[in-house]
């Protein structure tokens, strides 16, 4: 499975990857007929509300830290 998708790096969709890892273990004839699409569609919903999140989390993240560095150069400014 692709690096990215490994298990320990999301947790939450563990089960869903696994689902998956499964229905492609069935063979190519499977997989090629759609059988797996659902499984995939789920996991690709999953993937994307965990990196929602995390975005998120990386946003308020930037955001005190461009308040703290503004504030610093208005120190800067004000006692230069």
């Amino acid at each position: 499975m692709h690096p990215l998708l490994h298990t320990k790096d999301n947790v939450a969709c563990k089960d869903l990857m696994i689902a998956l890892e499964q229905c492609h273990m069935r063979g190519f004839l499977w997989k090629s007929m759609g059988m797996c699409n659902d499984a995939k569609e789920e996991l690709s919903a999953c993937l994307r509300a965990e990196r929602w999140k995390t975005q998120s989390f990386n946003r308020s993240g930037v955001a005190n830290k461009k308040d703290k560095i503004r504030q610093a150069w208005k120190d800067v400014d004000e006692n230069s």
